[in-house]
């Protein structure tokens, strides 16, 4: 068996290396033929090979140092002689096992001395053996040996090793956190920062625990094999914290990528005057480069310190003689080069005091450059004085042969700098603590103001908000009829249905069958005219939704693997509804509706008139590529796919686009079944030589692949265009490039500090076919497209009918709003005593108080000529509940991306979303009316309360649905209006507004009430 033993190894590291390779193979071969589809294979090339250029070269060096490093401990370590080598005169290379009927050789105390290499030839040759075996074994005492260090007996060589042994093993945990770290990315933005800050709960508990159990086993299982099997131990460590230093730096491919490719900003930081772009896209690299050389330096100390300390036997004989003198420079030159990495790190500490809270300032403030700055100075000079002493000591050596023998003073001088450095870096904080209680506190604005200057200006231009251009608005309440009439277009554009009904309705009414499905609506704008041009189109807002197909709610019964990859592999059409009209019975008018009935000019779907036919292409509304199509499909096989149902029969179809990769040749099959796990591909007869596989088919997924380096909007939209391709079905998603590295710019509760939407990416729903086109040439862009040339495309490269539906992201604008509330305060005593601070207010949807949330909308502007389609937010005084300003985006044509402020006078009152819902709510007549409708199996639930202005004042206009507690499809029943001192409750927004601008020429039925002050009760 034992025979046998090596062979079967051998035939098994044989076939794990196949399959290695076998798995790596298959790998690069799909993301080659992928990328090669996409059309963006260079980009892959560019990233692909820069990786693996920086995992080889880090991981060689890394190794190279600390192999060399191992290989000269190995040769000066202390070597070890038993005591029969010594009887019989014996060379140190020659085995040193005790002979079985030597008895005095088995006592521990008689078992042999440890030596130095260079000791070898005259240990034996002197004849000094037979003198050993006399003396040194009895007194166990080896004066004749000339170390330089104290000797360690077993208690404190035994905690020396276990502290080595420990520190060695967290540096290998702490790193390899770090590589996973890094190559685990998140591209989507944060979320608005308004909700509280979430607690830890039992999962997040229950991970914790284990990974702190993970840890300390993989410790103490370290610490055991570093004392028992210290050499292969050691060695096997320093092997693997070489890969993981390749794989960090391949992981942070990017971090090099910009370093070598910077593009200026054109500003500088206000404290050390550096080009914006040094923080970037250079402190990064040079911090990457620090991590790794304290990483290196660290490791290559305490293992070569470890080996040194076990080796001649020391622990089992429970001492270890002392550093020789070799031993002792070799270790000079390793603190040194730890001493040299603390330098690096601390000089790079003086940057990043530009960052983070200290007091009420973000960034660097007084204490930070009074206090902290200098530290961080002098604590560089401290550890390049002390690299420069242990360079020394390691040229020249030791020349006092045992330093246990010096005075205590002397012993003090020679740790002097090593002393300084850790009494200021332990006091460090301790002195800022108290620079900032006692010198700062106390006069705090006069101390931070310059600080607070530059906190303001830095975050104000990190996140666009300098370009805000900030106007008056003064609301003046004297609308009429015939104003209300010459914005006809902002009044039929007044939204009344939202995305969350509308997607209720869809999936009751349109789903069609129960794999379809709605995953979300989004708010857009089309231009609607008769004669198939859109120059003098009518612009109509509409909310679209587009119908897919998600795999995971087909039967389980039906869930085979035909099903899932051949039969089942798209979604089709969309609905259209404007957002303004109501269908019979309260329910949503549609546009476009419906699946299997309409004409093939229209896809099949149901268009509601020969106007929207004209204006709204649709072309093959086949949806291959969307936000449900997870699974991997294969298409034009001899099984054709679901098209769509049509009264109680299926269509079929077999594709016909641009997208997928041909499996039709078996190698392929092969190494495609290989990299997807999928077996059964190679034993399908359904295949032709056409076939071809799509993979990567979920939109996010398939952008983020591409350029992983981009932050997504969470809510990519869908837009009907007309371009040259037969397909008129594409999806607009917003690509952010952001950094956290924006000197003295506040965050706030964002992973980031610096935020631009430089690309709109469009992806064709039936080909699959990505283009990145740069709306904004920020800087970091601008580096991205030197790196990857043939990546990016120009705006204006864009098709024409595309370019009409971009759209100022809702994210972005969130978040540009939630660092208004603060940041529109420029004077720095205001800003320090939070005099204006804002805050967004709340509205009731349905029966809870929510924030509102910004909302898009056609109007025309004051400042405008005429209508365009804009995302607004108000905001109110963080103490008071009316209205304060309002933030406006701007979407369309040559204005897209200015960004306007309106500020209301301080001295009027204006009605707040706050106060308006206590209006409604708190009227007699009208709280009364929908208390009835609360009853009997029903529910009134109020709609998104939305800020219209209308020339020089504001409209207030809300919807009220009626939704079953048994079937949740809501239908629109009022629609409350309120304009100065009226507020009214209408069937429809006409007769609303008419009761109000033309109350004698209204017969309708509504409900209008006198304005009550709520001013006292909020």
């Amino acid at each position: 068996m034992k025979r046998l033993r090596r062979p079967i190894l051998i035939t098994i590291a044989f076939i794990f290396s196949l399959w290695l390779i076998f798995e790596g193979t298959a790998r690069l071969f799909a993301e080659i033929l992928w990328f090669e589809e996409v059309d963006y294979l260079s980009t892959f090339i560019t990233r692909r090979t820069s990786q693996y250029i920086l995992w080889f070269v880090v991981s060689s060096v890394s190794g190279l140092f600390l192999g060399v490093n191992l290989w000269l401990v190995n040769r000066w370590q202390w070597q070890w002689l038993s005591k029969d080598a010594l009887k019989k005169g014996e060379t140190i290379g020659r085995s040193d096992r005790v002979p079985p009927g030597d008895t005095a050789a088995h006592n521990w105390y008689y078992s042999g001395i440890p030596y130095l290499p260079q000791d070898n030839q005259q240990l034996i040759a002197s004849g000094t053996a037979q003198n050993v075996l006399g003396k040194e074994f009895i007194s166990r005492r080896y004066s004749k040996k000339k170390t330089y260090s104290p000797r360690l007996n077993l208690p404190f060589l035994l905690l020396s090793a276990i502290a080595l042994s420990v520190s060695i093993t967290l540096i290998l945990l702490r790193y390899t956190e770090i590589g996973l770290a890094v190559w685990k990315t998140s591209y989507q933005l944060s979320e608005l920062a308004l909700s509280s800050q979430s607690t830890l709960n039992g999962v997040e508990l229950n991970t914790f625990l284990w990974r702190y159990i993970y840890q300390i086993s993989i410790t103490v299982i370290s610490v055991v094999l570093l004392l028992f099997k210290p050499r292969i131990t050691i060695k096997a460590i320093a092997g693997l914290i070489s890969l993981v230093f390749g794989f960090i730096a391949a992981g942070n491919w990017a971090v090099i990528l910009r370093f070598l490719n910077p593009s200026n900003f054109d500003s500088v930081d206000p404290q050390f005057q550096k080009n914006i772009s040094f923080y970037i896209f250079r402190l990064p690299f040079w911090q990457l480069i620090e991590t790794w050389c304290i990483g290196l330096s660290c490791t290559a100390l305490i293992a070569c310190t470890l080996y040194y300390l076990l080796s001649g036997n020391s622990l089992s004989e429970g001492r270890f003689p002392g550093f020789s003198k070799i031993q002792l420079r070799h270790l000079s030159f390793l603190g040194a080069g730890v001493m040299v990495s603390i330098a690096i790190r601390h000089w790079l500490n003086r940057f990043d005091l530009l960052y983070g809270f200290r007091g009420v300032v973000y960034g660097a403030g007084y204490t930070n450059i009074t206090v902290q700055l200098p530290i961080e100075v002098c604590l560089t000079v401290i550890s390049i004085i002390s690299a420069l002493w242990l360079l020394y000591k390691g040229f020249v050596g030791y020349h006092n042969r045992q330093i246990q023998k010096l005075k205590l003073q002397r012993i003090l001088f020679l740790a002097l700098p090593f002393t300084v450095y850790l009494l200021i870096f332990s006091l460090s904080n301790f002195f800022s603590a108290t620079v900032q209680r006692l010198a700062v506190e106390p006069n705090e604005l006069v101390k931070e103001k310059p600080f607070i200057e530059r906190s303001i200006a830095m975050t104000r231009k990190a996140f666009n908000l300098d370009s805000i251009e900030a106007k008056t608005f003064n609301p003046k309440g004297e609308l009429t009829a015939q104003d209300i009439n010459n914005n006809n277009s902002t009044i039929k554009n007044i939204r009344l249905w939202d995305t969350r009904p509308i997607l209720q309705t869809n999936r009751q009414l349109q789903q069609i069958r129960p794999y379809y499905q709605f995953h979300d609506a989004d708010i857009d704008r089309y231009l609607l005219s008769k004669d198939d041009t859109v120059k003098n189109g009518d612009r109509q807002q509409v909310i679209i939704a587009a119908r897919e197909l998600d795999y995971a709610q087909v039967i389980n019964i039906a869930k085979t693997w035909v099903n899932e990859h051949l039969i089942y592999t798209h979604g089709y059409g969309f609905t259209l509804s404007p957002v303004n009209r109501v269908a019979d019975g309260g329910l949503p008018y549609y546009y476009v509706k419906d699946i299997g009935e309409g004409s093939k000019k229209s896809g099949t779907l149901t268009v509601s008139d020969e106007t929207i036919r004209n204006s709204i292409p649709i072309g093959k509304p086949r949806i291959y590529y969307g936000e449900l199509t997870n699974p991997y499909i294969m298409t034009s096989t001899k099984v054709r796919e679901l098209d769509f149902p049509s009264g109680e029969e299926n269509v079929y179809t077999v594709y016909d686009g641009q997208g997928g990769i041909k499996i039709g040749n078996y190698f392929r099959r092969v190494l495609f079944a290989e990299y997807l796990k999928d077996w059964q591909m190679l034993f399908a007869q359904n295949f032709t030589a056409d076939t071809k596989l799509l993979f990567r088919r979920n939109i996010k997924q398939r952008i983020k692949t591409i350029a992983p380096f981009l932050n997504y909007d969470r809510d990519p939209y869908l837009v009907a265009g007309k371009t040259k391709s037969q397909n008129n079905l594409y999806w607009i998603v917003d690509a952010y490039t952001t950094s956290d590295r924006y000197p003295y710019s506040d965050p706030g509760k964002n992973d980031f500090n610096y935020l631009r939407n430089s690309v709109k990416v469009v992806i064709d729903a039936y080909n699959g076919k990505v283009d990145f086109y740069v709306a904004d040439e920020d800087p970091i862009v601008q580096t991205w497209e030197k790196i990857f040339p043939k990546l990016f495309k120009p705006l204006s490269a864009m098709p024409l009918d595309l370019r009409r539906h971009i759209r100022y992201p809702e994210d972005l604008f969130s978040i540009q709003s939630e660092r208004l509330l603060t940041y529109h305060m420029t004077d720095p005593q205001v800003f320090y005593n939070r005099e204006d601070q804002w805050q967004i207010p709340k509205e009731i949807y349905g029966t809870k108080p929510q924030a509102v949330a910004p909302y898009y909308l056609i109007t025309k502007l004051p400042t405008a000529r005429e209508e365009e389609f804009i995302l607004l937010h108000p905001y109110t005084p963080a103490s008071r509940p009316n209205l304060i300003a309002w933030l406006a985006a701007r979407s369309d044509g040559a204005e897209y991306g200015k960004l306007l402020l309106y500020k209301f006078p301080k001295q009027k009152l204006i009605y707040g979303p706050n106060q308006i819902e206590a209006l409604i709510n708190q009227d007699p007549v009208i709280s009364q009316q929908i208390s009835l409708w609360n009853r009997e199996g029903s529910r009134a639930i109020q709609g998104n309360l939305l800020i219209i202005p209308i020339e020089q004042s504001l409209l207030y206009v809300e919807p009220l649905y009626i939704e079953a507690e048994q079937n949740s499809l809501p239908a629109l029943t009022r629609v409350i209006v309120i304009y100065e001192n009226q507020i009214v409750m209408a069937e429809t927004l006409e007769e609303g507004i008419n009761a109000i601008f033309q109350p004698q020429a209204s017969d309708s039925n509504a409900i209008v009430r006198p304005v009550e002050d709520v001013t006292q009760e909020n």
